[in-house]
């Protein structure tokens, strides 16, 4: 009687812990689902809350706002092309010196560097990383705007400034801040996360892989450029967008080594200006309601291209995925 009663109690035991993991796990894709449509949400009420904001300033000045370049909170006309100009040049010559910065750092922890050193490199990687912005930019301002400005600028400046086509970039009085040195101090700044994103997915690729690869006679960089990339090409371009994205929506750092002046100019060492650093300069004091919303259409703005720049780098993936396997 008892051992038909024990069998009868442990299906039913079975049953009612069957039933629980339904409801929990009913339970656990109902959260995930409320977790993504609150990011989806607040992606689009922060959009809205722009544009609400910039409202004001976009009607007024249309299509004017992005090609002007005047900025005067006197006489109430402002234009975004300054900021606009000086956040995609500063983010580009960052990004143009800190990739391959970042590759090599990334290349030789993960295939040249002895094992006592890769540990203190990438430990001394990381804790750049994790250095706050301002003390980059006030490092940036009190000791390499004055050397720059003493030392490497009039180099610059008397060979590359009589060139012709780009002798206008090199052209300018030695004053040590402006776009060249902030593109430089950002490019500083963001080395340390492609290269901590890069080294990680390095690490990833299978040693079977690489060892095959070396065995049949390949180089070091035949192995990287044929076997490492290829594997990781999604984790790269990922770093790459991360650091792209640190130096768009830079703030503090830039603000102390760009000049802050709405200017638009040739020469990579004239004062500048970016987006994110008119908004940390000049939001505490905007008085009125059209200086408040221009200020919150460049914010707009820079909503805006964050969100084409990523968007941009997905199709990148999606077209380096549907090329996989294709001879070429």
């Amino acid at each position: 009687m008892e051992t038909h009663l024990q069998q009868l109690t442990v299906p039913a035991a079975i049953a009612r812990q069957l039933r629980w993991n339904a409801v929990a796990d009913l339970l656990f894709r109902r959260l995930t689902l409320l977790f993504a449509i609150f990011v989806a949400v607040l992606v689009f009420a922060i959009l809205v809350a722009l544009l609400v904001g910039a409202w004001p300033a976009l009607s007024r000045f249309g299509p004017g706002f992005i090609t002007s370049a005047q900025w005067n909170p006197v006489t109430e006309e402002f234009g975004a092309l300054a900021t606009i100009f000086g956040t995609l040049l500063t983010s580009t010559i960052a990004m143009l010196i800190a990739v391959p910065v970042s590759f090599g750092i990334a290349l030789f922890i993960t295939e040249l560097a002895p094992a006592w050193l890769k540990r203190p490199v990438g430990i001394a990687i990381e804790l750049l990383a994790a250095v706050p912005s301002i003390i980059y930019g006030m490092w940036g301002l009190f000791v390499f705007a004055p050397w720059f400005g003493d030392e490497i600028q009039p180099f610059l400046t008397s060979t590359l400034g009589n060139w012709p086509l780009i002798g206008a970039l090199f052209q300018g009085p030695p004053m040590g801040i402006g776009l060249f040195t902030a593109s430089l101090v950002l490019a500083i700044m963001v080395i340390p996360f492609i290269a901590a994103v890069m080294r990680d997915v390095f690490e990833l690729v299978p040693p079977v892989l690489k060892e095959s690869a070396y065995g049949l006679g390949c180089t070091t960089w035949e192995v990287t450029w044929n076997v490492v990339l290829p594997y990781t090409k999604v984790g790269v371009v990922g770093g790459i967008m991360l650091g792209l994205g640190r130096a768009l929506g830079e703030t503090m750092a830039v603000t102390f080594v760009i000049g802050n002046a709405h200017v638009l100019g040739l020469s990579l060492f004239m004062p500048g200006n970016t987006i994110s650093s008119a908004l940390a300069n000049e939001f505490a004091e905007a008085h009125g309601e059209l200086y408040v919303s221009a200020l919150i259409a460049l914010g707009l703005l820079l909503f805006l291209i964050t969100f084409i720049v990523l968007a941009l780098a997905r199709l990148l993936l999606l077209r380096l995925s549907r090329q996989e396997g294709r001879t070429t």
